[in-house]
This record gives C-alpha cells, sequence and structure tokens, in this order.
C-alpha cells in the first residue's frame, strides 16, 4: 500500500505562483499514473492535472491549462504541480493521488490513494 504526502501549499497573492509536491511512501510510484484534485468549500472535487507513469502523457483542466504543468520524478518518488499565475478561484485544498489505470483518468473513481491535501490560499 502506498502511502501520498502533499506540501508546499500557502497563502499567495493573485498572480503569483507555487509549486505542490507530493512524495510516496511504502512501495514505488514509477509504474502508476498520478493526479492532482482539488477542493473548493461548499464543492465536489474536481480534476485539475494527471500524468502518465512515464511522464509522457499529461492531461489539464480547462480551468488551469496554460498556468498550470505537472511533472514527476520517478527516482524520488516525487510529482509536482507548478502553479503559475494564481487566481483567487484557485483557492482550495489540493490532493495528490494514485491512478488504477495508464494513461490516467480525469474522474474521482479513477483514482485508488490519496493524500490528505494540502491548502492553497489565493488573495485577491
Amino acid at each position: 500500500q502506498v502511502q501520498l504526502v502533499e506540501s508546499g501549499g500557502g497563502l499567495v497573492q493573485a498572480g503569483g505562483s507555487l509549486r505542490l509536491s507530493c512524495v510516496a511512501s511504502g512501495r514505488t510510484i514509477s509504474r502508476h499514473a498520478m493526479g492532482w484534485f482539488r477542493q473548493a468549500p461548499g464543492k465536489e472535487r474536481e480534476f485539475v492535472a494527471a500524468i502518465s507513469y512515464t511522464g509522457a502523457i499529461t492531461y489539464y483542466s480547462d480551468s488551469v491549462k496554460g498556468r498550470f504543468t505537472i511533472s514527476r520524478d520517478n527516482a524520488k518518488n516525487l510529482v509536482y504541480v507548478q502553479m503559475n499565475s494564481l487566481k483567487p478561484e484557485d483557492t482550495a485544498v489540493y490532493y495528490c493521488a494514485e491512478s488504477r489505470y495508464n494513461p490516467p483518468g480525469t474522474a474521482f473513481d479513477d483514482y485508488d490513494y490519496w493524500g490528505q491535501g494540502t491548502q492553497v490560499t489565493v488573495s485577491s
């Protein structure tokens, strides 16, 4: 069983940047696609970005495309999301998750393991 821990969240002004990290332990994630989701207060958890296990294929939601970049370092069991040009509507708890499919899906049910989340707050 894999454990996922996110970090890198915080408070940032609109237009700023953050890089979130997700470190896996318990086993390697190098043969698993990975994804990032987010959940704002009062809203459902939504897909943000996903990456295939080699890193060759990436997917983004329309709301973050062109601003966020997902990447991974399989040697370090890490997955990242670089978030630029942040907007107040990006405020949410961000979750890292391991996909059961490769290429990865974009639905909540496509993912088996989840981290505890990291808070991102973007002030206007």
